[in-house]
């Protein structure tokens, strides 16, 4: 329980590794927000940590909108009593070459992965910063540090949260606040489940443990950047891709 009595918000938690996340962190003794647009499934995740033994609370809400962003940490402080954690994994994708993608497609998946990153970090600092505690860590992605031919929105929005959480770990380190953020790699999602085995058997081979990753395994390491383990730990990006980037 290396998580007692703390209070977490997981964006994107309904599912995928958002919801690995959430479980992790409540199966380490902190009570949950749940956020995601599919609300449905954010209660259901809510009510598989409450059988955990902690309490959950499901919230819907655009991270791309700073006003829903600042509402939504709001009512997690009334209704949970505090904000200790922010994970932000909410991300989406709108794959196109450059010269066929659509100033909406860029526009869209700046907006969720990179703007909303930004709209819930300044919502939260608002709070950590007034206790002297914090612990942020921002989902990246390996194709935020290689680059990916058809995902120039995507690479770019990746690219910018890891900018952003050394610049936010800079900001607040003196208030006891760390960033930082995890970059994993390809990952049994339902994503990747839907490509053709031939896809898949050839990205394992990319990597070099020769297998793709489990939700679980970008979990383990958010607890670590969480956990009083990572107290000396920020504006670093941790990793977790088999040893398909180093």
């Amino acid at each position: 329980m290396i998580l007692k009595d703390k209070i977490a918000l997981v964006t994107g938690a309904a599912q995928g590794i958002g919801k690995a996340i959430a479980l992790r962190l409540a199966n380490s003794g902190a009570d949950l927000a749940v956020l995601d647009m599919n609300l449905e499934k954010a209660e259901e995740t809510a009510k598989e940590i409450e059988k955990l033994g902690r309490r959950a609370i499901a919230l819907k809400a655009n991270v791309a909108s700073l006003q829903e962003a600042e509402t939504i940490m709001d009512e997690t402080v009334a209704r949970l009593g505090a904000i200790h954690i922010l994970v932000n994994n909410a991300g989406i994708t709108r794959d196109a070459l450059i010269l066929r993608m659509k100033e909406e497609e860029w526009d869209a998946v700046i907006d969720v992965n990179l703007k909303g990153t930004f709209n819930c970090t300044k919502a939260a600092v608002r709070y950590m910063s007034k206790q002297r505690y914090g612990r942020i860590v921002n989902i990246a992605s390996i194709i935020g540090e290689t680059g990916n031919a058809g995902q120039a929105n995507y690479s770019a929005s990746k690219a910018g949260v890891i900018a952003l959480a050394k610049t936010i770990a800079r900001e607040f380190a003196t208030r006891n606040i760390t960033c930082n953020a995890v970059a994993p790699g390809f990952i049994e999602t339902a994503m990747t489940q839907a490509l053709p085995e031939k896809v898949r058997e050839e990205l394992a081979k990319q990597i070099p443990m020769g297998r793709l990753g489990a939700p679980e395994d970008v979990a383990e390491g958010v607890l670590f950047l969480v956990s009083d383990a990572a107290n000396y730990i920020t504006g670093q990006v941790l990793n977790i891709n088999g040893g398909m980037y180093m």
